[in-house]
């Protein structure tokens, strides 16, 4: 967006302000005591809009000005990055936040005696009922936000219990669409190129008197592929978990030829169970089924059952198998291997989904994903909304070759 909001158009406005005055924190000197206030105020920008910044990361923050000074703009914004900034979900909102607090710093520097600043944070949602804040002639930072935009770039691992209820929403509207594929049924073409149509021909001319005054063809119709949904439900996964699983039932209620199973100790179809378009039905009937919730992990074993009892006799023929796993494994990783490379000469596609891909330095050095990477088509992060938004354009893309 180019604006300085994330949302321009305001439905419901909850508003946060801090108060502090220009003697505080907008003089640009370079003494330590007006550096340090600088920092406290812009942590506390920060933490209005809902970035975590502990008391260490802005004293941090507070001895990088003394190094780098306020005088230029960039070695500052690099110095509140590298000392704030611990999630790279909040780097859009703190570029906000940066270029909106210290315009207006720059822009009261010199000023003897400028006046009080009044810092407010609205958060727009979708609820329709729209509000203003108290009226001010105080110079006024306004810093808006979209309340569903955050909750796209959470961590699952970080959602409270109201925060689930929202995503479920929001998951809803995820379209899941597997690629094309080629079905054995025939339908009505208009190329001649296709295959003659004999029967619609013959009709057509029996309606002109046995003159054959149209040709008809006909050629292969096309169908969405099957997909196929395993998540890993063990111990390890249960932050999670709890975000995934309503991904899973937004997928299995929201179309048709969408399979579901979770992984632990042993492997079990909750396709059924998640069928229920009620969330809170769905999800009770699945917990109620899954007897090794939050236990150990056999992913080896897990898909060796899968493919000799669902795989190899259709299941997975020609599918697209989605693993939602980090790839912690207690077995041993030799069978995941072999399993994984059945599911490869079956299936049409196998994506991993991990979690844990978007943590600065990820590598998959764990047993499980280290011997599983080698039979994937595609490994994707897991973490977010926003992340299940990418999963959905993979599953859509018709491409093998993405890796």
């Amino acid at each position: 967006m180019n604006t300085e909001t994330i949302n321009t158009e305001t439905i419901n406005t909850e508003t946060i302000s801090t108060e502090t005055t220009a003697t505080e924190t907008m003089h640009t000197e370079t003494a330590p005591n007006d550096l340090s206030r600088i920092a406290v105020a812009f942590s506390r920008v920060l933490r209005g809009t809902g970035i975590k910044v502990p008391i260490s990361s802005t004293l941090s923050f507070g001895e990088a000005l003394g190094a780098v000074g306020v005088e230029r703009r960039e070695p500052v914004y690099w110095a509140a990055m590298s000392t704030l900034v611990h999630r790279p979900e909040d780097r859009e909102v703190f570029d906000r936040a940066f270029r909106a607090f210290f315009e207006h710093l720059e822009s009261t520097d010199g000023v003897e005696e400028p006046p009080p600043m009044r810092i407010t944070l609205a958060v727009d949602d979708e609820t329709g009922d729209g509000g203003e804040g108290e009226p001010s002639d105080d110079p006024q930072l306004e810093l808006r936000f979209s309340a569903v935009e955050v909750l796209r770039h959470k961590d699952f691992a970080e959602y409270t219990d109201d925060e689930l209820h929202q995503a479920q929403t929001l998951m809803t509207r995820l379209r899941l669409v597997g690629s094309p594929r080629r079905s054995l049924r025939l339908c009505p073409s208009p190329r001649t190129t296709s295959r003659p149509d004999l029967r619609r021909t013959v009709r057509a001319s029996l309606r002109a008197g046995g003159e054959p005054a149209r040709r008809h063809w006909r050629e292969p119709a096309t169908r969405s592929r099957r997909l196929v949904l395993l998540l890993d439900v063990s111990g390890s996964m249960e932050p999670y978990a709890r975000g995934l699983v309503r991904f899973v039932h937004a997928a299995v209620a929201g179309r048709q030829r969408v399979e579901a199973f979770s992984l632990g100790t042993r492997l079990t179809r909750l396709t059924r169970e998640l069928k229920s378009r009620d969330p809170d039905t769905a999800l009770r009937a699945a917990a109620s089924r899954v007897e090794d919730w939050s236990g150990g992990t056999r992913l080896g074993e897990g898909l060796r059952v899968f493919n000799d009892r669902w795989g190899q006799r259709g299941m997975a023929r020609g599918a697209i198998v989605v693993i939602l796993s980090d790839g912690w494994d207690r077995g041993d990783p030799e069978v995941l291997a072999e399993q994984m490379q059945r599911l490869g000469r079956v299936a049409y596609r196998v994506v991993w989904v991990n979690p844990l891909k978007v943590t600065p330095g990820y590598a998959p050095l764990a047993r499980g994903m280290a011997a599983a990477l080698p039979h994937v088509d595609s490994f994707v992060e897991g973490h977010s909304i926003e992340a299940m938004e990418e999963l959905c354009r993979v599953i859509t893309a018709d491409d093998r070759s993405a890796r």
